[in-house]
């Protein structure tokens, strides 16, 4: 039986992911509120800019090769 070499990464990345999980949880005592404010303190600490849901709007596009855009004011049937 061959190996997927790609498998073979994903399944280590995963594991390096799980072994993390594991050493945070031990490191607050399976304490889910103190994991959390600690990932809220680094994130704050971090100056990185973060996004809140409802910072991004999704705006309707025209489909390609549409003259006109969708009209959106009539819902859609439902399939019965």
């Amino acid at each position: 039986m061959t190996s997927n070499s790609a498998t073979e990464d994903l399944n280590d990345i995963i594991g390096t992911i799980h072994e993390w999980r594991r050493q945070i949880s031990d490191h607050f005592g399976g304490n889910l509120a103190a994991m959390v404010e600690d990932a809220n303190r680094r994130t704050a600490l971090s100056g990185r800019r973060i996004l809140r849901r409802g910072e991004l709007t999704n705006s309707p596009i025209q489909p390609s090769g549409d003259d006109q855009a969708a009209d959106t004011t009539q819902p859609t049937p439902v399939a019965t």
